[in-house]
């Protein structure tokens, strides 16, 4: 009887630390602060990781190529380009063969490039390095050190080509030229989105866009290649604009479920980009 007795309450107590245990790993498994906020461009069988903020300015130089109607390629030499400057974040300062060089591409105000508040604005500095680059006779088909270099005139000219892989995985991605090929894993959004702002910074780079808000939807008819473009875009820029959801072509990411684009067996409808709803 006592050793019944014995076996009953260790196995009680092992049951009881199965539990714990099972508790423990699956708060763990939901705990936000376990997530690993990133971004990821897929090409082939490579894929590409680069930091949230580092992916949004690669969707902002992306989608002033696609605004300019500049080819796939601008865009790889210009993400290339400021990867090798700044690492792809807007930068304050320069270095010693740059003091004054400032911004996503390091441009010097005492070399032309703008004044040093012009050249921090990421969307001024991206135009003025497409307003040189488009200016290089057969850039398109250049390599992109001598592409890159003939905007920079860089001291470590090579250093470019380190990058180009992952430029053109993001590029191809971003101008909307490779579908389901961007995606970002992001905590659960910790503010409100706003529709209207989502429009604004998409103005700000792509210009000019057939937009709706629809309660916390941002709705746009586009197709094709301009669909994908926004819509991997908004997945790029999900971390700073609160974004939850984005909808194309079929197609859906989601920014709680975190396993990538999935089908969703529609093959049209407009480009449909959702925000966090207000805490309550």
């Amino acid at each position: 009887m006592r050793r019944l007795r014995r076996t009953i309450i260790l196995s009680l107590a092992l049951a009881l630390v199965a539990g714990a245990i099972v508790t423990v790993v699956t708060v763990l498994q939901r705990s936000e602060t376990l997530v690993t906020e990133r971004c990821v461009a897929v090409v082939g069988s490579d894929s590409y990781e680069l930091a949230t903020d580092q992916a949004a300015n690669a969707a902002l130089i992306t989608a002033i190529s696609v605004q300019r109607g500049l080819p796939p390629r601008a865009a790889t030499i210009a993400v290339a380009t400021a990867m090798q400057e700044s690492k792809l974040r807007n930068i304050g300062h320069g270095d010693e063969v740059g003091p004054d060089s400032r911004g996503l591409f390091q441009q010097r105000p005492s070399q032309g490039w703008g004044t040093e508040a012009q050249v921090s604005d990421p969307v001024y500095a991206t135009n003025a390095f497409y307003d040189h680059l488009v200016k290089v006779p057969g850039y398109e088909s250049m390599a992109i050190t001598d592409a890159a270099q003939a905007v920079q005139h860089s001291a470590y000219p090579e250093a470019y080509a380190q990058h180009e892989p992952m430029a053109r995985a993001y590029a191809s991605a971003l101008t909307g030229n490779s579908q389901r090929a961007l995606d970002c894993t992001l905590r659960q959004a910790d503010t409100a989105g706003d529709p209207n702002a989502v429009v604004d910074a998409m103005t700000a780079v792509f210009g000019s866009l057939p937009a709706d808000t629809q309660g916390r939807a941002v709705e746009l008819n586009l197709t094709g290649t301009q669909a994908w473009a926004v819509a991997q875009w908004a997945v790029a820029n999900a971390k700073a604009l609160s974004i939850t959801e984005v909808d194309v072509a079929g197609s859906k990411w989601n920014r709680q479920d975190r396993n990538g684009w999935q089908e969703t067996g529609g093959t049209s409808g407009p480009v449909t980009i959702t925000v966090s709803a207000p805490k309550t």
